[in-house]
């Protein structure tokens, strides 16, 4: 088993197990946009001999612009102000890693994500899901790395995976009546939590802020 999935099982245990004791769950869909952060959103990587070409290849800089995506969850209440929520979400950027003197070359970045989250609703709301929550959990993330050298047809040639384990933490707001559809938004900051260490090879971390817009019966 792969270890973002590994790590994952147990709190995704945890939360079947008190799903099913659950009443009327609340399925939701959203459109997201992504702010990448920190070394995701811009890297600079020191300058370093190739073999290949022959020569040393000068510091290059590695950005991704603002992705989008969606999700699909599930929230079980549990208690007034708590729920579980199930959640299956996939992302996508794209960016280009620059040299002087070196071609451009086209950065393309997917990831599909299985997560448990806890929400707590501090007006006694989670039943209805309606009003401000809460929201923390933890991600199997399971990642695509492509990249394009240079080719204007973005023909992208080499390709990295990874299955990492990821942390959000965020705040949302459900608008509408007791019964019926309800709007959502919801504001949540993402870290990757393992396998992120550079100097071993590993790409940064995936650290994003997520604005998510949808709706939930």
């Amino acid at each position: 088993m792969r270890p973002a999935a590994s790590l994952l099982l147990f709190p995704l245990i945890l939360a079947s197990g008190s799903a099913l004791k659950a009443q009327s769950p609340h399925m939701g869909f959203s459109l997201n946009l992504l702010f990448p952060t920190g070394d995701f959103a811009s890297k600079t990587y020191p300058p370093y001999f190739s073999p290949s070409a022959g020569y040393v290849i000068p510091a290059q800089k590695e950005t991704y612009d603002v992705g989008a995506g969606g999700s699909f969850t599930v929230s079980f209440p549990m208690e007034r102000s708590l729920a579980i929520r199930l959640n299956l979400s996939g992302t996508g950027e794209s960016g280009t890693n620059r040299a002087p003197g070196e071609a451009t070359i086209n950065l393309r970045h997917s990831m599909f994500s299985v997560g448990g989250d806890l929400q707590i609703f501090p007006q006694g709301t989670a039943f209805r899901h309606r009003g401000l929550y809460f929201v923390a959990g933890l991600s199997a993330d399971f990642e695509q790395f492509d990249r394009s050298f240079g080719d204007p047809q973005f023909d992208y040639t080499d390709t990295t995976r990874k299955s990492r384990l990821g942390g959000s933490l965020g705040i949302g707001h459900s608008f509408g009546y007791d019964a019926g559809m309800r709007f959502t938004m919801e504001a949540t900051f993402h870290k990757t939590l393992t396998g992120n260490d550079v100097n071993a090879g590993n790409p940064p971390s995936t650290d994003f802020v997520k604005l998510g817009f949808g709706f939930v019966f």
